[in-house]
């Protein structure tokens, strides 16, 4: 059988420019007036934004409460250093574990409901979450956070490298970064990753050819949470602090508006410039008028209304348009061949 020529390559073209654009931002970010911190932040939100398309995009599951686990994972990772061991490879996989168990436990709860139950659910778990991060003062700190959270040195046995710099923060985050993408987009395009795209199709038809919905549904909410817990525990080393407002609902949206103005919903690269996207408006926005989160919701309002498959919609409608006409002899019905997510 000869190879399936839309069959996904092991490393996507699009991650390798990618890297390419955050490894050389410390050369020429200030040339443009903006500063360092701002490349470490923007790739954690695309982290915790292509962890989280895994259910909004891939699966359909609308999951409003997703910054419990971002806050989680942050906490957690403080938690872990300061009373365990501090030791960041066990802080960071005792991070992701954490959010994954707590995720894991919600999912039994939520994963057998669809549509509007199921984002309320989400809600709801999200705002105890919240709730809890603010009143358990002896472990959370409450409203003042955890604070104190060290960088820790990268032990690697022969050698030990210090992540106190933004810059060699940076650089280790873009490591676990390139890795996690990759991991992704051969989990959204593995047997595994197609069945989650059919329950969004058709949950009721995935059932009746014989997929455990449940379970798919219940993997794919502990997957996307232990990835958000992972971008939480990064972010809480960059802030050396973890705070409950990461967790709160309004936080909870602004992943959601990652996605959606990005177009998480037809590419996988979606989340990435809907996260980028967010950043910089936030901050250049920002800049010129305290009300730029209301601009920006008339922006995303506009969008959502004009073209609901956000900016990377556009780009594939613009690709299409000048793409050439089909080849004469080549049978019309392959021109509507789904190919999975792009």
């Amino acid at each position: 059988m000869p190879p399936n020529p839309h069959r996904a390559g092991l490393f996507p073209a699009p991650l390798l420019l990618l890297l390419v654009a955050l490894a050389t931002t410390p050369w020429w970010l200030g040339l443009i007036g903006l500063y360092q911190y701002l490349a470490l932040e923007i790739m954690m939100w695309m982290l915790f934004a292509l962890g989280y398309n895994l259910l909004l995009g891939t699966t359909g599951l609308p999951s409003f409460g997703h910054g419990a686990y971002f806050g989680i994972g942050a906490y957690a990772f403080g938690l872990l250093q300061q009373r365990v061991w501090a030791n960041l490879w066990f802080d960071l996989a005792g991070a992701v574990v954490v959010t994954a168990a707590v995720a894991a436990v919600v999912a039994l709860f939520i994963s057998h409901r669809r549509g509007i139950y199921y984002a309320l659910l989400t809600i709801a778990f999200g705002q105890v979450a919240w709730f809890v991060s603010m009143k358990w003062h002896t472990v959370t700190g409450g409203e003042d956070g955890l604070l104190n959270i060290r960088r820790l040195p990268v032990e690697l046995g022969v050698a030990s490298i210090p992540l106190k710099s933004n810059d060699a923060l940076f650089y280790f985050c873009l490591a676990v970064f390139a890795v996690v993408v990759v991991a992704l987009w051969r989990f959204v395009h593995s047997p595994f990753g197609r069945i989650l795209t059919a329950i969004k199709q058709n949950e009721v038809r995935a059932a009746f050819v014989g997929h455990h919905v449940w379970l798919y549904k219940w993997a794919a909410f502990t997957i996307a949470s232990a990835v958000a817990g992972l971008a939480g525990a990064l972010f809480s080393m960059a802030q050396q602090s973890a705070y409950p407002n990461v967790m709160s609902l309004h936080s909870s949206g602004f992943v959601v508006m990652m996605v959606l103005i990005g177009g998480g919903l037809v590419s996988f690269w979606g989340p990435v410039i809907g996260a980028l996207f967010f950043i910089l408006a936030r901050d250049l926005l920002g800049a010129a008028t305290d009300t730029w989160l209301l601009w920006y919701g008339l922006l995303f309002v506009a969008m959502v209304l004009w073209k609901p498959e956000g900016i990377a919609g556009i780009w594939q409608e613009s690709r299409a348009r000048t793409r050439p006409a089909s080849v004469p002899g080549v049978p019309h019905a392959e021109k509507g061949v789904a190919h999975g997510p792009v």
